[in-house]
């Protein structure tokens, strides 16, 4: 039996960034609002489906991010996937400005999350299956129960810029 040796050291945030940085992904704003109606969001491009029954996705969040406490603590969110004009959005909810003034919103169809339909071409709508840290960050597990989608060109973020799916 061979035996694989584990090394304790890791890459340091700055390599594991540069890394993970030149792996193109899509962008998308999270969003939530807490009991009293009040909407909360952020940027993020960690997004992946999981499985089809239940209809799931995955999506990584700051374990420390205000998002995520209201999030957890009302059990819903959205994910707003972000068409190719949708830059100047992506950059005010990574951004610590009062997001929701300088961005339209209104609320989602079915759970009345906040929707950003000007700058969204979809938006999923989810209920919190589980929730799973690793490290500095927070996995949560959605099931879709409802979406709304338009065809419309993907916002791309890579290599710290954002870009369009090519050939559009």
């Amino acid at each position: 039996m061979t035996t694989v040796e584990r090394h304790p050291r890791h890459v340091d945030a700055a390599a594991y960034r540069t890394l993970m940085g030149g792996f193109p992904t899509g962008v998308v704003i999270i969003t939530t609002a807490d009991t009293d109606g009040i909407p909360y969001g952020l940027t993020c491009s960690s997004l992946s489906s999981v499985t089809l029954r239940p209809p799931t996705l995955q999506v990584c969040l700051t374990s420390s991010s205000r998002v995520l406490a209201v999030i957890r603590s009302t059990g819903r969110f959205a994910v707003n996937l972000l068409h190719a004009r949708a830059r100047e959005a992506a950059s005010v909810f990574a951004s610590p400005v009062d997001r929701f003034a300088a961005v339209p919103w209104r609320p989602s169809p079915h759970l009345e999350l906040p929707w950003l339909h000007r700058d969204a071409f979809a938006v999923a709508e989810c209920l919190v299956a589980r929730a799973l840290e690793v490290g500095d960050h927070t996995m949560l597990f959605g099931e879709v129960t409802a979406v709304d989608h338009d065809d419309d060109v993907p916002l791309l973020y890579g290599r710290r810029q954002y870009s369009a799916w090519p050939g559009s």
